[in-house]
């Protein structure tokens, strides 16, 4: 089967927010004007890339699809340690399209990631892709 009209790697892509400054952040592809891309905030999205190049609104972003064979620097909240499950912040506010060490308070988190070095808050910590799927937490 032939395959054309493909790409590697980044792609170009109208914001369908405002992404200036949100390189490391999780981003969504969505439909507005045709497609752009926005960050992941709700408990149902899938980030299935990483903003390289933030941009303004209607304005054309560089987003990063995630790959298990590339790692990725994202933008950590919190602290994590190599080897963590770093799952995608959601309905935080300014923290969306974050990634944070897989918490033990109860729910179900959207797993994106594995750490591959210690990270602090706000740093953009180094990650294997893993798209590993929801993780509940039962809590303590």
């Amino acid at each position: 089967m032939s395959q054309s009209n493909t790409q590697v790697g980044d792609i170009r892509v109208k914001a369908g927010m405002e992404l200036t400054g949100k390189e490391g952040f999780l981003a969504k592809m969505n439909d507005a004007w045709g497609p752009v891309v926005e960050l992941v905030k709700f408990t149902g999205d899938r980030p299935l890339y990483v903003v390289t190049e933030g941009a303004a609104v209607t304005k054309l972003a560089s987003v990063r699809p995630l790959d298990p064979g590339r790692n990725v620097r994202l933008v950590l909240s919190g602290t994590c340690n190599p080897g963590n499950t770093l799952v995608a912040m959601v309905e935080a506010g300014a923290n969306n399209g974050k990634v944070q060490a897989l918490p033990a308070a109860a729910g179900t988190y959207l797993g994106v990631a594995v750490a591959e070095e210690a990270g602090i808050d706000g740093q953009l910590v180094l990650a294997r892709p893993s798209l590993i799927g929801n993780i509940v937490v039962a809590g303590a």
